[in-house]
């Protein structure tokens, strides 16, 4: 019989170094249902992390494994190059939903290669390789995804094609604007983008990318219309807007549908992935149809719009809105913020509970002060563990606790995870 030891020693033994289990005591997950996973020894935990925000909606939900079923017993994989009713009917699904006017849609594997294609369209479009990202910003793991990304601990290298700059963004906690109100914190982001394109570009930038709510950065919550006044800017330069809603989207912030949409801004791309499919390999980019379709050379995807993928993706999207998920995602988000939010206060080693929704962290510092405290984190994610919650970690400084329960999370298992948390952050205090 396989154990999580066993797997442990198997891990280390095939898998690169830089690869390493979450916690100090590795989780194995050999099943799940709904809200709980099971390890290889049958020990059950409250799953608020969902494989970093990608098993969405919940573990097994029948719907979309009896949909994942059938497709596989029909045809797995096609590509771009076939007709695929299944591919073109999620494209339409998801044109539609986008908000984007005269919508095209193209599917990739993975939330990196959204990214990539969403840039290298501006690029083309816009006749420029300059592109603008946020500070404290993450947007995947291949070489123009790391030039846009703003956290050293996860940049191998910036040798890309790209000319990026970095502004002011969401990440208020460590920002020179911290003590501003939220109307002052936004003019003053928007003067930095002004001196930035102004002072440090050639003048001809092709977009800005940026995370609605930053996700790899520790859930970082910029105030509600902060795009909007940034998008301002970036019009009047004719510089392209890609919001990356690849943690953001399918209704996860509770208030709205995409994390876009609390800003009074419409983006001219947009790319999704992890939870569209609830588990299984499925991302894209949406955007106006003029700037798509400006690649005018030969391409095409090999796993993009796979019919097992979108097949699960369909499935997914038609449950997250038969059962008005991202109103639950709301109410439950309310639920954790009132719950949460005292304890934090009377907490001196944790500076704030932030985020939308079911998209909520905690980030840990030193008493005193906001100079980060990992080992505070890693001590509160083990110690959750040990309750038999999982949440997942982040930020800059490795110093933030995730949290995104799943979307269909009912009010006892909520109630059942912050209790469990709170007993958590009580015993480390």
């Amino acid at each position: 019989m396989t154990s999580t030891e066993d797997l442990h020693a198997r891990y280390k033994a095939v898998l690169p170094d830089f690869l390493a289990p979450l916690h100090a005591e590795p989780v194995s997950i050999d099943r799940g249902e709904g809200s709980y996973v099971w390890d290889h020894e049958d020990n059950q935990y409250l799953d608020w992390f969902g494989g970093v925000l990608t098993t969405m909606v919940g573990h097994s939900i029948p719907e979309i494994v009896d949909a994942v079923q059938a497709q596989a017993a029909k045809v797995m994989h096609t590509s771009t190059l076939y007709l695929s009713e299944p591919m073109i009917a999620f494209a339409e699904e998801v044109a539609a939903v986008s908000g984007i006017p005269d919508a095209r849609v193209f599917f990739t594997a993975s939330g990196t290669e959204a990214n990539d294609a969403a840039v290298m369209m501006a690029n083309q479009y816009r006749g420029s390789n300059e592109i603008l990202a946020m500070r404290n910003s993450y947007h995947g793991r291949s070489y123009s995804a790391q030039a846009i990304t703003a956290q050293r601990s996860w940049s191998v290298a910036s040798m890309s094609g790209l000319n990026v700059n970095f502004v002011q963004g969401g990440y208020r906690l460590r920002s020179p604007f911290r003590d501003l109100d939220d109307e002052a914190y936004t003019q003053a982001c928007v003067a930095d983008l002004v001196q930035i394109i102004d002072m440090a570009t050639a003048g001809n930038v092709a977009a800005l990318i940026a995370e609605p709510i930053q996700g790899v950065g520790g859930f970082a919550t910029p105030p509600d219309g902060f795009f909007g006044a940034i998008g301002k800017e970036l019009a009047n330069r004719e510089i392209l807007f890609i919001s990356d809603e690849v943690q953001t989207g399918w209704g996860r912030t509770g208030e709205h549908f995409w994390g876009y949409q609390a800003h009074g801004i419409v983006p001219d791309m947009l790319t999704f992935a992890k939870g569209v499919g609830n588990g299984i390999t499925l991302a894209g980019v949406v955007g106006r149809a003029d700037i798509m379709n400006s690649i005018n050379v030969l391409s095409f995807s090999t796993f993009g719009g796979n019919p097992l993928s979108v097949a699960a993706g369909r499935a997914t999207l038609k449950y997250v809105q038969e059962h008005n998920l991202q109103d639950n995602a709301h109410h439950m988000g309310k639920r954790l913020t009132e719950r949460l939010s005292p304890v934090i206060d009377q907490t001196d080693w944790i500076a704030e509970l932030r985020g939308k929704g079911l998209m909520q962290a905690l980030e840990m510092v030193h008493p005193g002060g906001i100079e980060p405290n990992a080992a505070a984190a890693g001590s509160l994610l083990d110690a959750c563990k040990d309750r038999g919650l999982l949440v997942g970690k982040g930020g800059l400084y490795g110093n933030v606790i995730r949290m995104a329960p799943m979307l269909a999370i009912t009010e006892e298992e909520l109630d059942e995870g912050i209790d469990a948390l709170i007993d958590a952050i009580n015993a480390l205090s």
